[in-house]
This record gives C-alpha cells, structure tokens and sequence, in this order.
C-alpha cells in the first residue's frame, strides 16, 4: 500500500427536533417503545454504540472498546446535541471528546463539521433564513466543541451557489455533497470544461466552486456506491468486507487519492444492528493491514488543495431524484403504493404564507427595541444556547437601544421566539415522509402553532384564518385523518400551553407527588406557597397560590388554584388569576364547608363561577404528568385484576398444559389471563433489588409447558435497566463485593432465559473497571488479601459471561 492512499468515512448523525413547542421537552412517543422517545432509542442503539463500540476477537471476546468518533468523520444536529446535553451526559462527553482525540490523529483537524441549525432545506429558504440557519449552526458548533468548524454538513446535501456563498463567507471552507450534484469539472487554469454529470465526477480528490465576491469553497463528492452499499446493500454485516470493500475503491494510479463515504450516521447500530462494531472492527483492520491512511476531510484539504474547479447542479439533495422537490411537491420520493404527496405543496405554501405575512411586522415592532432586528435575531443564538440571567443581559446590551423595562424583555423574547420558530416549522423531515398525519408532519405544524400563539399575544390582525384555509389544501392520504386544518384543530390546538395550564398541571400533580417550594417543571419555574389541604376518605381538595414564569420567555402570572379529587379520574381544578387574598380565602372557607359535608357539584359549580369556566381535568394534563397519573389511579385497579387473572389462570393450569401438548388451540380467555398473568408476575420479578432465580426459572418453564408466548421486548428492557443500574452503582464503587456478586448471578440469569438481553452498557462498564481496577486488585490478592481474591475470582466470572477478554 502507497502511503498516498487515504481513507475517510463520514457519519451524518441527526434526529429532527421532537420537543413540545410549549414545554421545550420531548413528550413520551409511545411508537419508540420500550423506549420513553425515540431520541431515547436512537441514542441507546447508535450514538451510545459508537462512544463505545466493541472489538472482537475470533473467539467472540471483546478485547478493546473503543470511541469510533475518534477515527471517521461526523457530524451532529445542534438541536440533537442539545438533546443530548441534558439526557445523555455522558455520551455528549464523549463525543465533544472525540473531536478533540481526533485533532491529534490529524494534524491538528477535528473531526466535527458543523451542521445549518435545524435541517431547513436551504434552497427553498429566503436569504435571511438561510443566512440565521447557518450562522446558528456555526454559533451552536462554537459553543459546544471550543474552535470554529472547518466544514458544513448540508441538509440532505441540498445546495445552491447562494448557499455556498454564505457558507464561504462565514469562513466554512469545505462541504460534502453526492456525485450526481456535479455538472462539469476543469483544471484549474484551464478553459475546457469537462461534463461529469451523471454522476461521472472523479471523488478521490476535493474540488473548488468559484463563488461571487472573489469567494470560494471547497466540495468533497463522496463514493456513491460504497456509500449506498453501507446503507442499503447489506455491507455492516461484515467489518473486514467493509474495510476491504473501502480500499478497493483506490484507482491504480500514482497521485494521491482519497476514498470518502458519507451515510447517514444512524446507519451504524440504528438502521443496521451491530452496524457500530463493523465500523469498529473496519477501522482496525485497515489499519493492523495497512489498507489505506485513515484521514479526516480539514486535513486532507490541508495536505492536498483542490487542482480542479467544479460547477454544481444548484437545487439538488442525495435523497430526491428530482432536486429538491421532495419538500414542496408530489414527486414520487418517499411514496407509498397507493398513496400520493399532492399535500407537500400547500403544506409549505401554508409556512410561506405565514412566514412572509409576519416578518414585515416583526420587522416594525421590534425596531423600537434593535436597530438591525435581524441582525438582533442572528445574535439570538446566544440567548438559545445558554438561558442564563447573565447572558440574556450581555444580549440585550449589545444589541438594544435604550433602556429596556421588564415588561420590554417579555415583548422582545416573544418577538425572537416567533422568529426561532418561524424556523423550526420548515424541519426538512415534515416533508420527508409519505403523509401529512406523520408524527414528523404534526411536529412542524405544531411550531407553526406556537408561531401563531404568539402573534395572537403580541399583533393585531387574524394570522391564523388564512394560514388554516391554505392549509385545508393540503389532504392526508388517510381518511380519518382529514386535512391540515383538522389536523391543526385536532391535535395542536388542542395541546396549546399557556401559563394558566401549567399552573393547573401543578395544581392536579400535587395531589400525587410532593413539590418543594420552588421546582422546574419543563421550560417553566414555579413557585408555591400558601398550601391548604382537606381530605375525607378518597376526596380530597387542595387550594394555593403559584407562581409560573416561562424559562423562555420571562412572563409570568401569579395564580391561585383549588383542585376537587373525588376518586378514579374524576377531578376539577380551578385557576383564578389577580384575586385578592382575602377574596380567595372567602371562597376556600366556602368550599371547605362544602367539602365537610361532601357537596362535590357544588364544589364544582362554585369553582366553575369563581373561576371564570377556567377548569381542568385529568385530560388537561402534560402527557408524561398524565400517564404518570393514571399510572397511580390504575395500580389498584390493575393490581386487582391481575389477581382475578392469576386465580383464573391457576384454577386452568392442567387444562392449559394439555390443550398445548395435544397442540389444541387454546381458548383466547384463556390464554389471555395466562399471557398477562406470567408476564405480570415476570416483570415483578425482573424489578427486584435481588432476582429470584428459582421463581423466575419455574415462571418461565410454566409458560412454555401452557405454551404462552413471552412478552420479550418488555421483559428484556425491564431486566437490562435492573442490571445496568447495579452496574452504575458498582462502577462509582467497585469495592462493593456484595453489589458484584448479584450483578455476576444477573448476568448469569441472563444466559438461562428464552431471550436475549442487550448487554453492552455491561460490557462497556466492566471493561472500564477492568482497566482501572484489575490491577490493584490483583496487587492485593497476591499479598494474601483473602477479600481481594475473591473479588478477582468473582470478577473472572463475571467478564468471562460478558465475553470480555481479560488479560
């Protein structure tokens, strides 16, 4: 092998933004189960994977765990990477540290590009929105991997000059785009041009695009069919064809020449199970073989700059055989049979409409407080990135005329929130898919929805009229499911939050979970106090006074709030908003008394009046504060129906155990109180502190003697989280011996059940304490420690079932 000869893999990892546009939290998506999210289940299947992928030897042992994010090149979505600050820490970490790992195995280059902020197709943007997308993008890259970002990764590589002009002229120097988004390449120097479409562009060298303004930019088209070998044709199943199948793609010649791929990241460990350690293993067999030079695209750049001019096809994507026509037209990509995408194209009319109608009177309205609004709104990321007190004053002094009251402050932050989510509406996957009732659909007009909220408080005007009738055009494929404006009235109308409903959350959670005085609840801080409580039996009222402030935008209310529980779901809360003290005191003395002698519709007919029609109920609430809820109200209930299944159940068993060995279907009664009540009883089982072998064994051979199918993907969930937090736990002290021994029994189990169980957080966790730990363990046993022994014994055990090869 010449040492002219590099490799780079590029993995573009992102998610679209799934957050509530009220509560600046992802609510539980019950599709991503077991999971609460799919944020939750992506994370768990690819990105942690890849922080901490494993090495096999031929025996199958892991001999070595490794961060791939070192070694390939990557790139995240800032909104995931916000995510991912707050819900997954440590594989946040870990990735910020890859960058920084990766700068010294390449001359100094991270491996991190940046990302436009929330994958907005940027040839259908305007020029402000394309400029605020990737800005943000390069502001967001800043302030989580500590250096400016030599490359911008494209959403969905869709390009124009426009584009790439703004991208040079915020110092980005590199892109990454497909073979087929060339037109024609020249030397440089040279006036012939040579026609590579098609896809016929050579991609083992960078190439430059001359711009307007003397500007330039350099382009990498990567290797399409290795690159779709990775993500359709199978190629992760192998790690040594991966590598191979990479240096194979070299041309016998004697310059240098780079062999690049770029996927979706999501494809190694998501997309493809185990796709993470084929990466792993791909990168450690080209290099043990000497099959080609691992290299990062700054580096590459730096040691070969480009000896050819190129001219792109403007409007194009690597996932639209037509451009860029997937977002705004039914052009047959992402169909399904039968189906059509006639809905993409008033959907982004719908946004357009919006979008133009507001920006010139954001622009009047926020010109008394900025003098450059727009300028103000690029400047904005500050304030996105970091919600501090701190920095929202630094914001407002550098970018304000005049003194700005408090009341000014809620005004302005309204007014950059309309603006942040005049952005968020055009996510790129709102159109991706095949209909307009997706969940990715429904989240982008649910930021349009929170647009139109805020219009609603700070203009006057109706913006919601012409915005609903545009998006009355736009038809689901589904029936049942309507058009865009019942889409809108139905599920975003709905589920709008304002600060009164967060006060009535509260209020209707307080009776079930204890709240300090001062607490967070998504986006919003509360304050509580002046508490009174009654109960009678199952009845119980609660009344107090809260205060609410949004995290986001500053405002806040100071509301009183009185909540009637009379058993099952059947509760009312009342909000009440600028009452006096003594007014509400009279009417809590009020309802008390009604309370004593258990007058509830009278309770509620008093709140309904004092209350203004203000009342909520159980459905009122947030849904993870719900399920939570109906979670407590259910336990008796269900607990009580278990044991009417468990007794029929047992009463059957001989029965049971017959029809299954005669092979005689069994009745669906039947077999559906034998299926809940084993699974039941399994997952208790799975959730205790100390796992009972013996019961969970006899369980288990019950259900395969009355043939009753095992609920797998809960039980394996429930199991895997049981151990992985003892696992934790001995991580922080792994001196705890008695914690060691019921983790070494666990995993034991594991090997005994009618399914597989995921053990890689286990893996990775004792892998590491081998590498700290062993050692000193070992020291001491071999002084005499009869306690040390025994920990090493143990922990051979324990390695040896997770196939962890210890030296």
């Amino acid at each position: 092998m010449a040492e002219k000869q590099y490799i780079c893999i590029h993995g573009h990892f992102y998610q679209p933004p799934r957050e509530n546009a009220w509560l600046e939290a992802i609510e539980i998506q019950d599709s991503a189960h077991p999971y609460h999210d799919w944020n939750e289940r992506i994370t768990a299947e690819c990105y942690a994977a890849n922080a901490y992928s494993r090495i096999l030897d031929d025996e199958g042992r892991i001999t070595n765990i490794v961060n791939n994010y070192e070694k390939i090149s990557f790139n995240f979505g800032p909104t995931l990477l916000d995510w991912m600050e707050t819900n997954a820490p440590s594989i946040y970490t870990a990735i910020l540290d890859a960058d920084k790992k990766s700068a010294e195995h390449f001359s100094g280059h991270g491996s991190a590009l940046a990302q436009a902020y929330n994958h907005m197709i940027l040839p259908l943007a305007n020029h402000r929105d394309k400029y605020t997308q990737i800005l943000w993008g390069i502001r967001d890259f800043e302030h989580r991997f500590g250096r400016s970002p030599e490359g911008m990764w494209l959403p969905e590589t869709a390009v124009d000059l426009e584009t790439l002009e703004i991208m040079a002229q915020l110092g980005i120097q590199f892109t990454i785009l497909t073979p087929h988004q060339a037109t024609k390449t020249r030397k440089i120097g040279e006036k012939l041009w040579c026609d590579v479409g098609g896809g016929r562009i050579d991609p083992k060298m960078p190439y430059i695009q001359r711009l307007s303004k003397n500007k330039d930019i350099n382009i990498f088209f990567y290797d399409g069919p290795i690159s779709q070998a990775v993500a359709f044709e199978g190629l992760l199943n192998n790690g040594e064809e991966f590598a191979k199948r990479l240096a194979d793609g070299f041309a016998d010649r004697d310059n240098d020449q780079l062999v690049h791929i770029a996927t979706d990241g999501e494809s190694y460990g998501h997309h493809s199970r185990f796709g993470d350690m084929a990466l792993a293993y791909a990168i450690k067999y080209i290099e043990d073989n000497n099959l080609g030079t691992l290299t990062n695209y700054g580096e590459y750049l730096e040691n070969h700059p480009p000896t050819q001019e190129v001219e792109i096809i403007e409007n194009t994507s690597w996932s639209c055989f037509h451009g860029i026509e997937r977002w705004r037209s039914d052009c047959g990509c992402g169909s399904v049979e039968g189906q059509n995408q006639k809905w993409r194209k008033p959907l982004r009319e719908a946004m357009d409409l919006l979008r133009d109608s507001v920006a010139p009177i954001f622009e009047k309205e926020s010109k008394q407080y900025f003098n450059d609004p727009w300028e103000a709104r690029n400047n904005y990321i500050e304030v996105i990135l970091d919600r501090s007190p701190e920095t929202l004053e630094n914001f407002l002094q550098r970018n304000t005329v005049g003194l700005v009251s408090p009341a000014d402050r809620v005004r302005m932050l309204k007014l950059f929130e309309i603006q942040r989510h005049a952005m968020l509406m055009y996510t790129s996957c709102g159109w991706f898919f095949n209909d307009l009732s997706r969940i990715e659909t429904v989240q982008i007009i649910q930021y349009a929805g929170r647009m139109l909220q805020l219009c609603s408080e700070l203009f006057e005007g109706d913006f919601e009229s012409p915005f609903l009738k545009k998006l009355a055009e736009a038809k689901s494929n589904f029936p049942d499911q309507g058009d865009g404006k019942c889409i809108y009235k139905r599920l975003i109308k709905p589920a709008m939050v304002d600060l009164r409903c967060i006060a009535a959350h509260y209020g209707i959670s307080s009776l079930f979970q204890e709240y300090p005085d001062q607490s967070i609840l998504f986006c919003y801080h509360i304050r509580g106090f002046n508490r009174q409580g009654y109960e009678a039996g199952v009845a119980r009222l609660e009344a107090g006074r809260v205060e609410v402030i949004s995290g986001i935008t500053l405002e806040s209310l100071v509301l009183q709030f009185a909540v009637l529980y009379t058993g099952d779901h059947n509760l009312s809360c009342g909000i009440i908003e600028n009452r006096h003290d003594k007014n509400f005191e009279k009417l809590m003395r009020n309802l008390s008394n009604h309370f004593d002698r258990a007058e509830f519709t009278e309770i509620i007919r008093i709140m309904d009046k004092y209350c203004d029609g203000s009342i909520y109920s159980l459905g009122s609430l947030l849904r993870d504060g719900q399920r939570k809820i109906i979670k407590l109200i259910l336990q008796s209930k269900v607990s009580d129906a278990l044991a009417m299944y468990h007794q029929f159940y047992h009463q059957n068993i001989p029965l049971m155990r017959f029809l299954n060995g005669s092979s005689t279907p069994c009745p669906e009664a039947l077999y559906n109180a034998g299926k809940l009540a084993l699974n039941g009883d399994l997952k208790v089982e799975f959730t205790r502190d100390i796992l009972d072998h013996q019961t969970i064994e006899e369980l288990l051979k019950e259900a395969h003697l009355a043939g009753i199918a095992i609920d797998a993907e809960t039980l394996e969930f429930t199991l895997r989280k049981n151990l992985e937090q003892k696992a934790q736990q001995f991580e922080k002290n792994p001196d705890n011996y008695d914690l060691l021994k019921r983790l070494t029994a666990g995993v034991n189990l594991v090997y005994k059940l009618p399914f597989n169980v995921n053990l890689r957080m286990l893996q990775t966790i004792f892998y590491g304490v081998a590498q700290r730990e062993l050692s000193r363990y070992r020291e001491k046993k071999k002084q005499g420690d009869k306690s040390a022994a025994d920990w090493v014994d143990t922990f051979k055990i324990i390695s040896e079932k997770l196939n962890i090869r210890i030296p």
